[in-house]
């Protein structure tokens, strides 16, 4: 079945509005041009003429494909785990294989390997060579297969890439807990997510927090050490810690921001803030990469306990989203009184509102972290209002190579 006709009701839009800005004509002409076009592609006998039209339909065939997408797309996400979970990038790093020794080594059978690998395809995590000079046994088609299977354009990035394979681990999670999106939306399921990051359940007391074991935190710490080097490249690709003598980094984990920095920044001190159990997992972690000389490690509350004192920087690396906005107007006061006038913040996390990366921000962390029972995704000029009223000033956003995986704020501790 072709995907216009398995999504009925395709909508089609031949014009695409300028881009509007707050207020004034354009935005009412934009307006009313959206509300034309929706009547309009709402109409059943406009879709069939635009199906056939010849200079709409290939607008009706790229957004029946999208629309496609959409309701399938737990059926991609769940070819890419399979294929990470038999570790089938790595098996196909060093060239093509031949179906038979895909199944053999990731103990499937030879249908079941083929449909795996020809749904992999068709999503360009794997590529089909069709000659069989390309394939890497030299074997005679004994295996009755034809062609071999070959790393894709989208499976090659994931060829030994801890930090994705973590994260797309993590999602079975997530995805159970998506199974009812009405029961999540309506606060009448008790997703796993939020037992997974038990440091930040808004209602517990802050006993609970200090409480918490180094077995507790130790899988979620895992995976924000494991995926953490995604987000500490952008931001040392976009701002230089040579200029500063100390930084502090508050909800720093096992320390793999500091160990990031550290190698850019070779003279620079630190100090890590983070609650007592992931703070003593964070002091084997730095000490057993050389770095226990230069780290200074601290376990508190940071909801709760005052910040040290002496750096220069604070860096907040995925910390705010997890927190409703009294909470991190809170954190962001604590780091203006541990600062000096001179001192600096950096914030980096997923925004909201980035443009070309719309999906990202509303669509992905807001039910992640709806899912994980609190926080928002922010756009920048919301986490700047929050900055401002922390006592912060000249906030900068810092332009990122690949803003998916974060954003970046930079801003100043206004005088007193």
């Amino acid at each position: 079945m072709t995907a216009p006709l398995a999504v009925p009701g395709t909508p089609v839009a031949p014009l695409t509005p300028p881009r509007a800005t707050a207020g004034g004509w354009r935005e009412r002409w934009r307006v009313r041009w959206c509300d034309w076009r929706n009547r309009r592609v709402a109409d059943p006998a406009f879709q069939r003429r635009a199906a056939v039209a010849w200079f709409t339909r290939p607008v009706v065939r790229r957004q029946a494909g999208e629309l496609f997408d959409l309701m399938a797309g737990f059926v991609y996400t769940q070819v890419l785990l399979s294929c990470v979970r038999l570790r089938l990038f790595d098996l196909l790093a060093h060239g093509p294989l031949p179906l038979a020794r895909i199944a053999a080594a990731t103990g499937l059978d030879t249908a079941m390997a083929q449909r795996l690998c020809a749904a992999a395809a068709a999503l360009e995590l794997l590529d089909l060579r069709a000659d069989r000079a390309d394939r890497a046994d030299g074997a005679d088609g004994a295996d009755g297969a034809d062609g071999a299977y070959a790393l894709g354009r989208l499976g090659a990035p994931l060829v030994g890439n801890a930090a994705l394979h973590a994260m797309i681990e993590h999602h079975a999670t997530l995805y159970a807990d998506l199974a009812d999106p009405l029961a999540l939306l309506r606060g009448t399921s008790q997703p796993a997510m939020a037992g997974y990051w038990p440091y930040a359940a808004v209602d517990a007391p802050p006993a609970a927090h200090q409480a918490l074991t180094p077995d507790r935190v130790a899988e979620y710490s895992r995976l924000m050490s494991a995926s953490l080097p995604l987000v500490a490249q952008e931001v040392l690709g976009a701002y230089r810690f040579q200029p500063h003598r100390c930084l502090l980094d508050v909800g720093g984990g096992e320390g793999r921001f500091i160990t990031a920095v550290a190698a850019q920044a070779p003279a620079l001190q630190f100090m890590l803030f983070d609650l007592p159990a992931v703070a003593s997992r964070a002091q084997g972690a730095l000490a057993a990469a050389g770095l226990g000389g230069r780290v200074q490690v601290h376990g508190g509350d940071f909801f709760q306990d005052e910040l040290p004192r002496g750096a220069d920087i604070v860096s907040l690396i995925r910390v705010a989203f997890d927190h409703p906005d009294e909470r991190v107007l809170r954190l962001l006061r604590a780091a203006r009184r541990a600062l000096p006038e001179d001192g600096s913040l950096l914030l980096a996390e997923p925004m909201a509102g980035v443009a070309g990366a719309e999906a990202m921000g509303d669509a992905y962390f807001g039910f992640y972290l709806l899912a994980m029972g609190h926080g928002r995704p922010r756009t920048a000029a919301e986490l700047t209002a929050l900055l401002e009223a922390a006592g912060f000033g000249a906030v900068q956003q810092l332009r990122l190579n690949l803003p998916l995986q974060t954003g970046l704020l930079v801003a100043r501790c206004r005088p007193a």
